[in-house]
Parts: C-alpha cells; sequence; structure tokens
C-alpha cells in the first residue's frame, strides 16, 4: 500500500492525536471501549463523563463536531433495533409520554445506546487520526497474527480496484442501454456478480505468482518499525486511565 493511501474517514492533521504512534491509539482504544462496556447501565452520569472526555480528544484532534455527528449515523440500524426492546421486551411496565413501556426494556435501550455510541465514535476518532497503512503496521507491532494483518492489508489494497471494476462493468451495462427496472434484469446482475468474481479470483492468482516469483514465502516484510517511548504511551493512556476511575465511581456510587 502506497504511503499516501489513505480512507475517507481521515482527516489529516498535526495534532498530538495524529502523532502518536499508531498501536499506543489501538490499545488506547480497545481498554476505553471494554472500560465503558463494564460500566454499569445505571450509572448514566459515567456515560456523559465518558462522552466529554472523547469529545475533548476529539477538540485535541481538530476534528468538527458535524464531521464526527455524521459518522455516528453508521448506528442508526442498532438504534432502531434499541428502540424496539421497551415494546417487546417482557417485565414491569412504567407509562412514558402516554405509552406503556417496560423498565427492563427501557434500561436495556439506553445500554445498547449509550455504550454503542460510544463505542463508534471511539473507533471514529481513531479512523480520523491514523492512516491505514499505519494501523496495519501498529497490528504488526501489537503482534497480531501476520495472516491476519495480511488478510487486512490485501482487503485494503483490493477494495478500490474490485470497486473500480464494478464501476467499469456498470457503465458498459448502461453504454448497452441496460437499466435494471425489475426482476427481468436479475439475470443481467447475477451474470455480472459472477464474472466480477472470476476477474478478482483471476487477479488474485496473478497477484500471488508475481509475489513468489519475487520471494514471497508467506511472510511480509517488515519496512516501517513503528515504536513508541514512554511519554507517547502515557499520553495514549490518559484516555483509559480517566475512563476507568470514572467506572470505578460508578461501582461504588
Amino acid at each position: 500500500m502506497g504511503a499516501g493511501h489513505s480512507h475517507k474517514l481521515y482527516r489529516p492533521g498535526h495534532s498530538p492525536v495524529h502523532a502518536l504512534p499508531p498501536h499506543c491509539k489501538l490499545v488506547a482504544a480497545f481498554c476505553f471501549v471494554l472500560v465503558v462496556v463494564c460500566t454499569p447501565r445505571e450509572a448514566v452520569w459515567a456515560f456523559a463523563c465518558y462522552a466529554a472526555l472523547l469529545a475533548a480528544v476529539a477538540a485535541v484532534a481538530r476534528i468538527p463536531p458535524g464531521f464526527l455527528l455524521s459518522r455516528l449515523l453508521i448506528e442508526i440500524p442498532f438504534a432502531a433495533f434499541a428502540l424496539l426492546m421497551p415494546f417487546v421486551v417482557p417485565g414491569e411496565r412504567t407509562t412514558v409520554l402516554g405509552l406503556s413501556l417496560s423498565e427492563p426494556g427501557l434500561w436495556g435501550a439506553w445500554n445498547i445506546l449509550a455504550k454503542g455510541t460510544l463505542g463508534v465514535a471511539t473507533s471514529v476518532i481513531l479512523a480520523s487520526t491514523t492512516e491505514l497503512r499505519a494501523l496495519l503496521l501498529g497490528l504488526q507491532r501489537l503482534k497480531l497474527p501476520p495472516l491476519l494483518v495480511q488478510i487486512a492489508s490485501f482487503m485494503i489494497r483490493y477494495g478500490d480496484v474490485i470497486a473500480d471494476e464494478m464501476r467499469r462493468m456498470s457503465i458498459a451495462r448502461r453504454s448497452r442501454g441496460f437499466e435494471a427496472r425489475g426482476v427481468h434484469q436479475w439475470g443481467v446482475l447475477a451474470k455480472s456478480a459472477g464474472a466480477l468474481f472470476i476477474r478478482s479470483y483471476e487477479r488474485g492468482e496473478r497477484v500471488h505468482l508475481a509475489m513468489v516469483s519475487r520471494g514471497y514465502t508467506g511472510v511480509m516484510p517488515v519496512i516501517d518499525e513503528v515504536r513508541a517511548s514512554r511519554t507517547q504511551w502515557a499520553h495514549a493512556a490518559a484516555l483509559p486511565l480517566a475512563a476507568l476511575a470514572v467506572c470505578l465511581m460508578g461501582w461504588t456510587l
């Protein structure tokens, strides 16, 4: 993957969050989400504190609130599921705005919405401040199984290639007067999907043969060695440690 390759979520910048090594940010994000999940759902104030902590990180990273909020829309399907819980979960009932709702369902919906939203926001901030290539290097540094890192690398590398192939096939169909208007056109789309699979498979075989001919033995060489100082680890640990203090108070208060 070229050094200039980036994804749509990434926002180039020179903030302290951008400057942290990727494996530090990965560990910090994972620990923060783990602490959020372990927080009792009844400690509503704790989730407000977590949101404030993430807002502070976003401010340091110079991520506009609108950008962050727009990326949170990805959780709408899960939010819709959570909103159904007060109506379908059995248990004691309570009246809210004239509706008879389940108390366990309300707590369950709140639990999913609060923790899910914080988890998605953490992922968005991580992706907004870390390039894909850096994330892969961070996973390597954290000793993730090399095969999984390679699979993720190839998925990222060739996702755009396959998307371009799909776009060219779509243009070719439209240039021949094809429009998918109903069930009768599904056959053409199915053939296109089959052709795309065959082309992708053949491309993968050619890439693998090219790699083998250049000495590939199942392990990718490490070109950039990513290291982190104690100061950088301390900066990255600030978020999960602050969240841990809030979580402990949530269990004791």
